[in-house]
């Protein structure tokens, strides 16, 4: 195993661990499956102690980077993009507005990611939609199940895209998008015209992309995002428009 690039002198010998297992997957001179060198060698050639590599290496097996194998040494793995969506929300959940930023990052991601479906998509990917939209009509008034019927279809959107990078940080953001849709659903679900809407709407989206019409796709998307947005204004304004409870003395 060559070390292509030089490792940064001014930085901690655990970063020096780090970046090296970066450095190396992107050129591809690492992949999953790949051993490790052996942790003396190793510990040679990156100029860092053993106990410091050691310490890199169990915090690089946390996030699923490696897999430290007794008796057979190091092993590069492909961590579960899961893993992040707890970091994911931690982060995020110290940030103000942090709900309408996650759905601002949903609209980028997804109308990429619906072009892409309409070039790459699969009878298997028009199967599942298809399935998505009849769990959307089954649960049309239960809001928490068709909440997440809701998250299912614009999830296997993006899956359709066939992008790895899109698909990745989708998922690295789900906990946060799931509670979003969770949320809305229960607050838009008694406003007149909402259930044609969400039946209609996704339907036509799903036609878009079978048709495989990138544009109309797209377009119908971005309206679906303005238009449930609208419908949100109008469950907040009928709360208030509710009739005060009086109480019995």
């Amino acid at each position: 195993m060559d070390i292509k690039r030089e490792v940064t002198e001014n930085c901690s010998g655990h970063d020096r661990v780090v970046k090296f297992l970066r450095d190396q997957l992107l050129s591809g001179s690492l992949k999953a499956g790949d051993s490790l060198l052996p942790e003396r060698e190793l510990s040679l050639r990156l100029g860092v102690s053993r106990p410091v590599l050691r310490e890199a290496l169990r915090a690089l097996a946390m996030i699923g980077a490696v897999e430290i194998r007794h008796g057979i040494g190091t092993v590069v793995t492909k961590p579960d993009v899961s893993l992040f969506g707890d970091f994911f929300t931690f982060v995020l959940a110290h940030q103000p507005n942090v709900v309408d930023d996650v759905m601002q990052a949903r609209i980028a991601i997804e109308r990429q990611a619906i072009r892409l479906a309409c070039r790459r998509g699969t009878q298997s990917d028009y199967d599942r939609l298809a399935d998505c939209l009849r769990d959307i009509s089954e649960t049309i008034h239960a809001p928490e199940a068709g909440g997440r019927a809701d998250y299912r279809f614009h999830e296997t959107i993006v899956s359709a895209s066939g992008s790895p990078t899109l698909i990745s940080i989708y998922q690295s953001i789900g906990v946060l998008m799931q509670r979003s849709h969770l949320d809305r659903r229960e607050q838009i679900i008694q406003v007149e015209g909402i259930e044609a809407f969400l039946i209609d709407h996704h339907r036509a989206i799903f036609a878009a992309i079978v048709e495989r019409d990138e544009d109309k796709a797209d377009e119908l998307l971005s309206r679906h995002f303005e238009i449930g947005a609208d419908f949100r204004r109008r469950a907040t304004i009928r709360m208030f428009d509710s009739p005060p409870i009086t109480q019995t003395p």
